[in-house]
């Protein structure tokens, strides 16, 4: 079946009663049915709420059968995701090999907080390719990729990377949120672990914090699963049937998104103000081949160049617009803005671009209003210059 077809079966009830949605199953106590049982509970069965229950386990399920992998760990947030991956695979005196536009609270999670742990971050491009073998050496047990990074929008050669990997027998993590593991298959590819924030495109209405982690292999599975108990990451019942509820109609509120994402940017690309537009899924993007070859489609997420803007004027832009929320995330109904330059961080790499970096999220409103709020903003910049 195709994937919009699969989405409004995978994670329904496996027994008998007629409901196409799970049960949201709260608690913390499971009685065993015998003293036998209760340390050796059958495969299938809970023992305690904290492993999860009947929304849990359809929500772990639907993700794994999207991914195509052999296990899906579920936590309280994305970041909390990307976290569970690293931990799996990376011990003391060990090196996380990461992609210099990764998400910004999993860089802090890396410069700040593993070290206290034995374990130490180096970074290289944003949009490295197969020269990622040189930075192999033996301390490097993981590589952390974003493609695209959700603000600059650098792509890597996954599959090139993924291979090289292998041979040298290092784990490859990605965060998938900007694909929300639909329009992109990392595990197919040859990646080992995905992570996600399912708070964004999958939940989908803003209103859940959550996240999942899928292992392409039986071995890191057992891993992973291993980790994720063993360290007491949890999701709530209510969360994980809201977030099984937003698989349903996940497709469509990602073509919707993305076809609005690119009518507004090519209306933005007429702009006289406006210069370089950071989008994937469009020609002039610098690795638009490699987005067509990975990607069966694209998403409602991009950047735009202001070239001579300060951050003074990215705030009146932002500030006087109506539609376009100011707040962070994205893949919920609403559409955002944000102002990107004073949260770039760079390692490896120069963060290079013209004047200010505006980034949108792209929601359901229709694009001819987000249009005329862009306008309202573009307006305000003019009329304090």
């Amino acid at each position: 079946m195709k994937d919009a077809t699969r989405l409004t079966r995978i994670g329904r009830p496996a027994h008998e009663t007629g409901l196409v949605n799970p049960a949201i199953e709260r608690g913390s106590t499971v009685l065993a049915p015998s003293a036998g049982e209760l340390y050796d509970a059958p495969p299938g069965r809970p023992h305690y709420g904290r492993v999860g229950l009947a929304a849990q386990q359809a929500l772990r399920e639907a993700i794994q059968d999207l991914q195509g992998g052999s296990f899906c760990a579920l936590t309280s947030s994305g970041l909390q995701a990307n976290i569970l991956s690293i931990l799996t695979v990376v011990e003391a005196g060990g090196t996380v090999l990461a992609a210099d536009n990764i998400y910004g609270p999993v860089r802090s999670f890396l410069r700040n907080i593993a070290p206290r742990y034995g374990i130490q971050t180096r970074f290289v491009a944003p949009d490295i390719t197969d020269e990622i073998g040189d930075h192999l050496d033996g301390d490097v047990q993981a590589i952390l990729l974003e493609s695209p990074g959700s603000l600059t929008m650098e792509l890597q050669d996954l599959e090139a990377i993924a291979r090289i990997a292998q041979d040298k027998g290092v784990t490859t993590i990605i965060d998938d949120t900007w694909s929300a593991g639909l329009t992109l298959k990392p595990l197919e590819i040859g990646i080992d672990l995905a992570a996600q924030a399912l708070t964004k495109y999958v939940a989908g209405h803003s209103d859940v914090m959550l996240g999942a982690v899928v292992a392409r292999t039986e071995a890191l599975g057992q891993r992973l699963q291993t980790t994720e108990r063993g360290m007491g990451f949890y999701a709530a019942p209510d969360d994980a049937y809201l977030a099984v509820r937003g698989l349903r109609t996940l497709e469509l509120r990602m073509q919707r998104s993305a076809t609005s994402s690119l009518d507004i940017a090519d209306w933005l690309s007429a702009r006289a103000e406006v210069g370089a537009i950071r989008h994937p899924a469009r020609s002039d993007h610098p690795q638009h081949q490699l987005f067509k070859r990975d990607f069966t489609g694209s998403a409602g997420l991009f950047s735009f160049e202001l070239p001579g803007w300060s951050v003074a004027d990215s705030e009146i832009f932002l500030d006087a617009m109506e539609i376009f929320g100011i707040g962070y995330s994205w893949g919920g109904f609403e559409s955002l803005a944000i102002h990107c330059d004073p949260q770039i961080r760079r390692s490896a790499t120069e963060a290079r671009h013209d004047g200010a970096l505006i980034r949108l999220a792209i929601g359901m409103e229709a694009p001819e209003d987000l249009i005329m709020d862009l306008e309202k903003g573009f307006a305000a910049v003019a009329a304090h210059s």
